[in-house]
């Protein structure tokens, strides 16, 4: 293997990563293709400040350049911000965005894949990818299943995103041998909604206990990563079944315009957005905010184990 030769490590990163100094992984899907701008571009500072304020470092990913980026520059995370022509990459699309010097933003499941790469631990996000809802028949499940059966970054999350069927999600990940944690939860929250009906394997009651059965699986030789669900804070919760009923409404619009694969949640996510007239986005960033607050108090557990 040469990763070396595609990975660039920000010094900052690099220097806390080797002095086991706590770090915390982000996604740039989020900025490129999950809200928009200028909103993506405050949203991109203020959760590095939020993981800063905790006392870890963030590290931001992305790919520029023919390279694997951890940890942006300012003018980096504005291009992620502002450019139309950033793809979206996951697993597959790796080595064609390195190769061809593509600029491409990062999804859960490529991010998980940079921050193992840079010795990273823990990676915070809004909600992971999971089985599409109708994916019986369109065989539509995110490659961030099979990445948290294999990569070992635990990944601090506001559930499953509530277009997508939860209990297949649920199940898939039980098959792959992924433990769902939830933070002072019994229930998997379901990304705008706290709630889904559905249980995690374990409640967890605060970030040492997360750092400590992160440790003990990984001591074990166990491969893969972790689900840390963290619901939404209650003042920002939406009603589930309002989202039930605006959800069914952007999926038929999405069969109508023929929308499938990589592009169905950014296409879902913006008819939420319209429907719910921007509400969505404002629970959409608090929930980031609350993750990226949970992960840096985990990274910080983690780092003096």
């Amino acid at each position: 293997m040469n990763i070396e030769a595609y990975l660039s490590v920000a010094p900052e990163i690099a220097e806390a990563v080797k002095a086991g100094k706590p770090v915390v992984a982000l996604e740039s899907t989020i900025l490129s293709h999950g809200m928009p701008y200028p909103e993506n571009w405050e949203f991109s500072h203020r959760v590095e400040e939020i993981i800063r304020g905790e006392g870890a470092i963030p590290a931001t990913t992305a790919i520029i350049g023919g390279k694997l980026k951890i940890g942006l520059t300012s003018s980096e995370l504005e291009l992620m911000c502002k450019d139309p022509t950033v793809g979206k990459v996951s697993r597959r699309d790796v080595a064609v965005y390195l190769a061809t010097g593509k600029t491409g933003a990062t999804t859960v499941a490529t991010t998980m894949m940079l921050a193992e790469m840079a010795g990273i631990k823990i990676f915070a996000t809004g909600g992971i990818g999971g089985v599409h809802r109708g994916a019986e028949t369109t065989f539509d499940i995110s490659a961030d299943l099979q990445e948290l059966a294999s990569t070992g970054v635990a990944v601090v999350c506001a559930g499953a995103k509530s277009l997508l069927d939860i209990a297949k999600t649920l199940e898939y990940l039980e098959t792959m041998g992924v433990p769902v944690l939830g933070m002072n939860t019994e229930d998997f929250p379901a990304f705008y909604c706290r709630r889904s009906g559905h249980k995690v394997d374990a409640s967890i009651p605060d970030a040492a206990t997360a750092a400590r059965i992160m440790k003990t699986k990984w001591d074990l030789g166990l491969k893969g990563g972790f689900v840390i669900a963290n619901p939404i804070p209650e003042e920002y919760e939406l009603d589930f079944d309002e989202m039930e009923a605006v959800i069914t409404k952007a999926l038929e619009a999405a069969k109508e315009e023929n929308i499938h694969g990589k592009d169905t949640t950014p296409f879902l996510l913006d008819h939420i957005k319209n429907y719910t007239k921007g509400v969505s986005l404002a629970s959409n960033l608090q929930l980031a905010y609350n993750n990226a607050r949970t992960a840096a108090k985990i990274a910080i557990e983690y780092s003096k184990l």
